[in-house]
């Protein structure tokens, strides 16, 4: 058997990726996968047996990379502020380039169990919400579990995106005008959740 060309293989899922989370396409085809990467049907299932395959390991590579992003987020050197201000920064900016990359996850996730996550490492996690503790008894942070702040912070920064389609269609917006009303949630996620007058 001839060896796999690991540059078909990485397009293959690069377009796979292009049409899930930047087009929305969340049931292509192997053949509209496989049309989109410019390779034959027969070359897409020689890299993955099967379209299932195909996108399971495109979950998990799309799962690891939000988590690193996030984590090397949660981990920086940056002070507690502007340590959150980063992470909301990376999530809008993941989401302005892969709209529906949330959906998938989530639909993933839902379908085929926690199994999916079992790789995901809490360690940042647990260190940042030690962080939030810390600045909630300062008097830094809206005094709540740790816990529902993270839940908090994440579902004012998901809910919106994986919703779009029926925010758009009821306010009657373009999709550059719905970006720019995700692109003002962070001065009010940050209003939500800090204990400033002034952020």
């Amino acid at each position: 058997m001839p060896q796999k060309n690991t540059g078909t293989e990485e397009l293959i899922k690069a377009s796979a990726k292009r049409l899930l989370f930047a087009e929305g396409k969340l049931h292509a085809t192997t053949q509209e996968i496989a049309d989109a990467a410019g390779v034959s049907r027969t070359s897409l299932h020689y890299y993955f047996r099967s379209r299932d395959l195909l996108i399971a390991e495109v979950f998990q590579e799309a799962m690891q990379a939000l988590s690193e992003r996030l984590n090397a987020c949660m981990e920086s050197d940056k002070p507690f502020k502007g340590k959150l201000e980063f992470l909301i920064d990376v999530f809008l900016r993941d989401m302005a380039s892969f709209p529906y990359q949330e959906t998938f996850l989530v639909t993933q996730m839902n379908t085929l169990g926690k199994e999916l996550v079992e790789t995901i490492h809490s360690g940042p996690v647990k260190n940042f919400l030690e962080e939030v503790k810390s600045e909630m008894d300062l008097g830094n942070l809206k005094p709540m579990d740790p816990y529902l702040f993270l839940i908090n912070l994440f579902s004012l920064l998901s809910y919106p995106l994986i919703m779009a389609p029926l925010y758009k269609q009821l306010f009657q917006l373009t999709d550059n005008a719905f970006s720019d009303l995700i692109g003002d949630r962070k001065k009010m996620i940050l209003e939500l959740l800090l204990n400033e007058t002034d952020v």
